[in-house]
């Protein structure tokens, strides 16, 4: 019999709620072919825009980047999953956006924080992202961030 590989090539999504804690799932979104159109002041309010209108889930931190974006999200409704939650909000920031290259890779990546600490640490590699891609010295000076909520855990 094969083991099971731990080097996953796609997300094995499926978020499950437990007791005892909030549910916050990291979530990690590349553009198609990682083309890189995220970095525009339009874009960026199309996207808040659009995570506003995909209600059943709550956008607490997020950073984007040239090619991918990162965020925080929990859920209001937890009838709706998380996989079709992004592909409500990815459906919504497309929806008269006239812009035929800015289209995104069909799935996505999440991660279930399972404690404060590695919320924490997530969190940490969301901000050093930009730091560590050469674009700003300092986390605070990257403009293409900001939180919708305040995800407490």
């Amino acid at each position: 019999m094969n083991k099971p590989s731990l080097d996953r090539k796609q997300p094995a999504h499926g978020v499950v709620a437990t007791r005892g804690g909030p549910t916050i799932i990291y979530v990690t979104v590349c553009t198609r072919s990682r083309i890189r159109w995220l970095i525009d002041n339009k874009v960026h309010r199309r996207l808040r825009s659009a995570w506003e209108q995909a209600d059943t889930w709550s956008v607490g931190r997020y950073i984007l980047m040239p090619d991918h974006l990162h965020l925080f999200a929990t859920p209001r409704d937890e009838s709706v999953s998380l996989e079709r939650w992004v592909k409500f909000w990815k459906a919504c920031f497309a929806k008269g956006a006239g812009q035929p290259n800015q289209k995104w890779q069909p799935s996505h990546w999440d991660v279930r924080m399972r404690h404060r600490g590695q919320y924490e640490e997530k969190h940490e590699y969301l901000k050093a992202n930009p730091v560590r891609a050469g674009f700003v010295i300092e986390s605070g000076q990257w403009p293409h961030q900001g939180e919708m909520e305040n995800l407490t855990w």
